[in-house]
């Protein structure tokens, strides 16, 4: 058990995570959903295990503990066996020295991480797709004259043309299908063909991909008539205050942002970016108890639409769907536009971000994944495009191929986005303009047909600011910067 080492283990694990001293001393009961899940991810790293599952462990954790945890599993013992799963790309090219993927009821098997696997997935189907190209003419050639050849011996009883056609058939059995061994080599029947089998050689199987993830939800806003910026920030100061104490949260805060842009904010749990967030988007006139700057001043575009996608909003469409269990994603988005949006226009935009079918209209909203509702969240935001988009914790729930999807999606929308997430590929891509395709494969296909035509007027890379002890700082070196000043902290 090695219990005298225990207590100062747990006490570093719970640190590594994100615990502060406080917190790591208070009761169970009080902690929130989010942090009781990181005390349950400590419990399982504390224990002495031949093996070790971590299922989705980097929800909940913000930047510098995801990489406190890539650093812990790759210094375990050799003896101990890790699998993960998790929809980060980044913490699983860390971490991965082996994939598992289960694709069509079947685990098939690789060595290296998920952007070597797509890399060489990739490669391996255009090098197949080649070869099996090459063979079908090739074939088509050596079965006409096959046909020819023995129309000839039928019609002239050439024993010599039934000879060639019968050489034929055998080197259409002995030389079509895979010309290299499963290591690599060029093949040999003896040696990697043994047993018997219906062909001298195996046939030519082309790697077959998923469907690609498509999202197709509006990307134009409105026209503002006249310009300036959409929200402004003005020496904005923020205190939280209860009976006895006042903590300061905000210090100083001046951002604007214009149509067009693209900004980040990073910065641990609790920082204050949501406060920062919620600042930008309460209206004293829409919601009088919402939070007001102890200090600065907030203004906004008298035209301007602001959307929020909350952190929150998953456990909204939870709660409402307790209290109406038949409620379905379609009767909801409908309710939630007014008479602004038709059944066909609602289910339209249902579809573009992957709710189609019956999943709309019959499936309750108690009964969708995790990730089909962050999608009714996102068409709850989107139905009137905001010049706007404001994103807290959009990737949480999602698959990596949504991800991606919905990252190239983000890269042409016309609007603002402003960008709070600890997924460092999310924001690499959507903030500082890096195409997902080749920060996932680590190359890029040119003649992908999923290229979309309107990829040659991205947006110019945005700015990436870090929230830290109340200050707002941007990071000139963007998210790199970031992931190296943490990485730099746990050295």
């Amino acid at each position: 058990m090695d219990a005298s080492s225990a207590e100062a283990k747990a006490q570093a694990v719970l640190h590594g995570i994100g615990f502060s001293p406080s917190r790591i001393t208070q009761p169970l009961s009080h902690l929130s959903g989010g942090w009781k899940t990181r005390s349950n991810l400590a419990s399982a790293l504390c224990q002495q295990t031949d093996l070790l599952l971590l299922d989705e462990p980097t929800n909940f954790l913000d930047l510098p503990s995801i990489i406190w945890l890539e650093n812990y599993i790759r210094d375990l013992d050799p003896s101990t066996t890790v699998i993960t799963v998790t929809h980060d790309r980044a913490f699983a090219d860390g971490v991965a020295d082996e994939l598992l993927v289960l694709r069509n009821q079947m685990l098939e098997t690789f060595k290296g991480n998920v952007s070597g696997y797509e890399i060489a997935r990739l490669r391996s189907y255009k090098y197949l797709s080649k070869m099996q190209a090459a063979q079908e003419k090739q074939k088509k050639h050596i079965q006409a004259t096959i046909d020819q050849n023995l129309k000839m011996a039928k019609r002239s009883g050439d024993d010599k043309k039934l000879k060639q056609v019968s050489s034929r058939k055998k080197k259409l059995n002995e030389r079509m299908g895979m010309e290299v061994s499963a290591k690599g080599t060029r093949f040999k029947l003896n040696r990697d063909r043994p047993g018997w089998h219906d062909s001298s050689r195996g046939s030519i199987d082309v790697p077959d991909f998923d469907p690609p993830v498509r999202m197709a939800f509006p990307l134009s806003p409105s026209d503002l008539r006249f310009p300036g910026a959409l929200v402004s920030l003005e020496g904005v100061c923020f205190d939280y205050r209860t009976k006895s104490t006042q903590t300061p949260i905000l210090h100083d805060i001046n951002l604007n942002i214009h149509l067009g842009d693209r900004v980040g904010i990073v910065g641990l749990n609790g920082s204050g970016k949501s406060t920062l967030v919620s600042l930008m988007t309460a209206s004293p006139q829409k919601s009088p108890g919402g939070p007001v700057p102890k200090k600065g001043k907030v203004e906004r575009h008298t035209r301007a639409r602001i959307g929020l996608y909350s952190q929150q909003a998953v456990e909204e469409l939870q709660d409402m769907a307790v209290t109406r269990p038949r409620l379905t994603a379609l009767t909801h988005l409908m309710e939630f536009t007014g008479e602004s949006v038709s059944e066909q226009e609602a289910r339209g935009l249902l579809s573009s971000l992957g709710l189609v079918g019956k999943i709309t209209s019959e499936v309750p909203i108690s009964l969708l994944s995790g990730g089909q509702k962050v999608r009714l969240a996102l068409a709850k935001v989107l139905w009137n495009p905001p010049h706007l988009l404001i994103l807290d914790e959009v990737t949480t729930h999602l698959d990596p191929d949504t991800i991606q999807a919905l990252a190239l999606r983000l890269q042409h929308y016309k609007g603002a986005i402003l960008l709070i997430t600890h997924d460092r590929f999310f924001m690499r891509c959507v903030i500082e303009g890096e195409s997902p395709k080749r920060t996932s494969r680590g190359d890029e296909d040119e003649s992908d047909e999923d290229t979309d035509s309107s990829e040659n007027s991205l947006p110019e890379s945005g700015v990436v600011y870090r929230l830290f002890k109340t200050k707002l700082k941007k990071l000139e070196g963007g998210m790199q910067q970031y992931e190296d000043m943490g990485t730099k902290l746990l050295s």
